[in-house]
């Protein structure tokens, strides 16, 4: 027997493996889009290679002592070094794009919370990692530098190679780039429910032992640059303890309706409950518990899910209890009754709480419900549920 998803397909004119080489020429031509981007800004960048190596390079060229110069002592370094700094420099300048690519890619298969979560992120990475390159550029190099310079031993004529040199920067600037995302970092661990911001707190004295030995070794083997980079990675892990408990409870407040509406049965019954309008609590399930802890049906309409004593999501066991009891009655039912009439009014139900859920942004328990009507419901019912599941998808 096909599953609702497998006979989603089916409609839709997809097969098993259509929808996975779809997703890989998509990919395919956001990668084309990210390659093309680096390569036009390459392209309007490499006339000037030469200048653009000479301003990565003032750093060091002020601290020489006078006298003193830059050498290239391999045949090409001349052509290849500025080559290779206009073409990271153009990585960097495109690196915008190429996030938004990968946005675009991931962002079908998101929820909305998630995806509000998601774009301050996207855009705080960004500004965070130029951030980490420019302070490393106008704070770190002249320190680092000028100390170089001065611990020269007399005798030794300080000539540094310009390949070795860009070599050298380049790993300062990622290193910096990337410990400046600490705070990214700190939100997604506990947005994803890996942490929170009290054990991140009681953690501090490991995070800055930690720091310390993160800059040992990404930076040169020198106390300066090590320090300059531990201290703005500690300063930064505070900045994302404060910035996840902000972000924990927007991401919480927005996922309440969808997990409340994946945790709760609604009786399809429209005919049944305050006014008609839908829902009314059954009976607790064997191994539920009772009381007024737990809204169930009907008990919801109107009522504060987050009042304190009045709601409490069920567990899976209690779940499975409910739809065993709930597939019992409408046994009974049917055999009381003829099958045919409140078959087609439970389907017209569910049909329509379906729509219910998905007015209210309840994606979720709106595709559970229509799942039911593909397995329960007459031809013209599945069709109905087809398409509102071919809606959902789109959306």
């Amino acid at each position: 027997m096909k599953s609702p998803a497998s006979e989603r397909q089916t409609e839709h004119g997809l097969g098993e493996d259509q929808p996975f080489i779809s997703h890989l020429m998509e990919l395919r031509d956001r990668l084309l889009h990210m390659v093309v981007a680096i390569l036009l800004v390459f392209l309007v960048l490499f006339p000037f290679a030469n200048e653009i190596y000479t301003f990565v390079a003032e750093p060091i060229r002020a601290q020489l002592p006078e006298g003193s110069q830059m050498i290239a002592t391999q045949v090409a370094s001349p052509f290849l070094t500025p080559f290779k700094l206009a073409l990271v420099v153009a990585v960097f300048i495109a690196m915008p794009y190429i996030l938004y690519q990968f946005w675009a890619f991931v962002a079908p298969g998101l929820y909305t919370h998630e995806k509000r979560l998601a774009m301050p992120l996207l855009a705080s990475s960004i500004v965070l990692f130029y951030l980490g390159m420019v302070f490393a550029y106008f704070v770190v190099f002249p320190l680092v530098f000028g100390f170089f310079t001065s611990v020269t031993p007399d005798g030794v004529a300080q000539m540094p190679d310009i390949a070795f040199y860009l070599e050298f920067v380049l790993k300062l600037f990622f290193a910096f780039g990337i410990a400046f995302e600490i705070p990214i970092a700190t939100v997604l661990l506990v947005a994803v429910g890996a942490t929170t911001p009290e054990r991140l707190r009681k953690k501090r004295p490991y995070v800055i032992v930690g720091v310390f030995v993160a800059g040992m070794l990404l930076t040169p083997p020198d106390v300066v640059s090590q320090t300059l980079l531990a201290i703005p990675m500690w300063l930064l892990f505070e900045v994302g303890i404060l910035a996840s408990r902000y972000f924990r409870k927007d991401v919480d407040d927005a996922a309440d309706d969808e997990d409340d509406a994946d945790d709760l049965y609604f009786d399809p019954d429209p005919d049944s409950g305050p006014g008609g309008s839908g829902g009314t609590a059954r009976s607790p399930a064997p191994g539920a518990k009772s009381g007024g802890d737990t809204l169930v049906g009907g008990d919801i309409d109107g009522a504060d899910l987050h009042e304190p004593g009045r709601f409490r999501p069920m567990t899976d066991e209690e779940m499975e209890a409910e739809l065993d009891a709930i597939e019992a009655e409408e046994a009974d039912e049917a055999d009381a009754e003829p099958a045919s009439a409140p078959v087609a009014d439970h389907v017209e139900a569910l049909i329509r709480r379906a729509n219910e859920f998905r007015a209210d942004g309840s994606i979720p328990a709106a595709r559970a419900l229509l799942y039911r009507v593909l397995e329960d419901g007459d031809e013209d019912q599945r069709n109905v549920a087809r398409n509102i599941l071919a809606d959902l998808d789109r959306g």
